[in-house]
């Protein structure tokens, strides 16, 4: 599971790379555009084909899902810790029905005690952020957890065997390619070693798992 992160501000060509990126295989865009506001989400949702709204996750104004045949809806921390606690009451006017619904935590512990079950978490910094200054890693071990937890910060295609051996289970990346001079052929490579890591993490478990019979 690969999910990706939008640039916080618009780059050139930003549509046209996106649509590149969806042929691509691109399966979870995270829509997060914090200076964006809900007429100017939905002039960028507009600008996207339609056959790829259903890979999209928006981060604010949760309310266009009723409105966009969206993948679902993210909480960032903040809006979490304002909301979830009365998740029923929030979700009541918005059309969930077969969407997903992810959260961004920056403490395993805090993502552990979380009682809401979220369909999938972003745990970050793993690794040293390429997008964000001084947002050094962490390493997080989370091998012990049951929760689907995708891997933040830092990921690039060098260091995504490491984190799935921590135990994540999916890599989300911003910097890691849209920071690139070629985000196509970034998100390709990144694309190719996940594929050839998750081969290898299963191979190894399948050796264990003979050794152990």
């Amino acid at each position: 599971m690969i999910v990706l992160i939008a640039p916080e501000k618009d780059i050139p060509n930003e549509i046209e790379l996106l649509h590149q990126l969806f042929q691509e295989g691109l399966e979870y865009y995270h829509l997060r555009k914090p200076f964006k506001d809900y007429q100017e989400h939905c002039d960028y949702l507009n600008a996207i084909d339609s056959k790829y709204h259903n890979r999209i996750v928006v981060h604010l104004h949760h309310e266009l899902i009723n409105d966009y045949p969206l993948k679902g809806l993210h909480f960032q921390e903040q809006m979490r810790i304002d909301h979830i606690d009365n998740p029923g009451q929030y979700f009541k006017k918005l059309n969930m029905y077969g969407k997903t619904i992810s959260s961004s935590f920056h403490d395993p512990q805090v993502l552990e005690d979380c009682e809401f079950e979220f369909d999938y978490h972003l745990l970050s910094p793993v690794f040293t952020s390429i997008s964000k200054k001084g947002y050094e890693g962490k390493g997080f071990n989370v091998n012990h957890s049951t929760k689907l937890i995708i891997g933040m910060g830092g990921i690039t295609y060098t260091n995504i065997a490491e984190t799935l051996s921590l135990g994540f289970r999916g890599i989300g990346v911003l910097g890691g390619v849209w920071n690139m001079d070629n985000p196509i052929q970034s998100f390709i490579s990144l694309k190719t070693a996940y594929e050839q890591a998750c081969m290898e993490k299963r191979q190894a478990q399948l050796k264990n798992n003979t050794k152990g019979n």
